[in-house]
């Protein structure tokens, strides 16, 4: 899939780091920029007369004040550029923060979540339970401090014969065609006709060499370890830029948590993690 617009989504407290991630990431592909400042309200707090407090209104007040500096910081920047480029701002409240997230993910091919906002729980939870789990586009996230390769030298893509990975696949191609080797991952395969066919791995890679992709297919055991630690720990043997899998599919409940391989993959994995639902 080609990357034609980007949203990266920056916290109005802090952004320089993040913002210089996604401008990097966009001239590299040449796409277009659309830069989300992002500031989540508390919910307002009432008085002992059940009247909303007026240091509530206060620091609603600020917060709106700082979200506005720091998108014209944010313009004044990416105007120094040579970018396509358009920067909105975001006041919202963690009761609908996941919905707004999802509204503005529709229009991007990729969502852009850099290690300044995905410090934020609070923050980084909604942007993945609206942008991942309620629509089609995926998220790349970077927790780490180095920047998204431009041409990876290494790239785990994560497989399990699921729709999720299967997507993740499809839509991470433009990063995968640039990559000097993918290592297509299985952690305790089992070769069954309707999953995995009889040589695991092998149907994923056959469809990734006709676009041009190079491949290596590593079949893992789990050593009675969680799937996670075991792509995590390949990855770094392998000095991958970049690991791509799918976001797993669990009950809609577990998915607004984060369950399982998913969550923890994105609260602790350092690499670049590229995430579709």
């Amino acid at each position: 899939m080609a990357i034609t617009t980007v949203l990266g989504i920056l916290k109005s407290s802090k952004f320089e780091r993040d913002l210089k991630g996604a401008a990097g990431f966009c001239a590299t592909y040449g796409a277009h920029l659309t830069a989300l400042a992002v500031s989540i309200g508390a919910a307002p707090s009432l008085s002992q007369y059940d009247a909303i407090s007026t240091i509530w209104l206060d620091e609603r007040q600020r917060e709106i004040d700082e979200l506005a500096t720091t998108t014209a910081k944010i313009k004044e920047t990416l105007s120094g550029s040579d970018l396509s480029f358009e920067v909105q701002d975001l006041y919202t409240e963690f009761a609908w923060a996941d919905e707004d997230f999802a509204e503005r993910a529709l229009y991007a091919d990729i969502v852009l979540v850099g290690s300044d906002a995905a410090e934020d729980a609070d923050l980084r939870k909604r942007i993945f339970d609206g942008a991942l789990f309620q629509t089609p586009t995926p998220i790349l996230i970077n927790r780490g401090q180095k920047a998204i390769a431009a041409s990876p030298g290494s790239v785990v893509l994560a497989w399990d014969s699921s729709n999720e990975a299967a997507r993740a696949a499809r839509q991470s191609l433009d990063l995968l065609e640039r990559a000097e080797i993918v290592h297509v991952t299985m952690v305790d395969p089992v070769a069954r006709l309707r999953t995995n066919g009889e040589e695991p791995g092998a149907d994923i890679a056959g469809f990734l060499a006709r676009h041009g992709v190079r491949v290596q297919v590593d079949r893992l055991s789990s050593e009675g370890k969680s799937a996670d630690a075991i792509i995590t720990r390949h990855a770094v043997d392998m000095g991958a830029d970049l690991i791509v899998m799918g976001a797993y599919n669990h009950p809609r409940w577990q998915q607004s948590l984060f369950g399982g391989v998913t969550r923890r993959m994105i609260e602790e994995c350092q690499l670049p993690l590229f995430l579709a639902h």
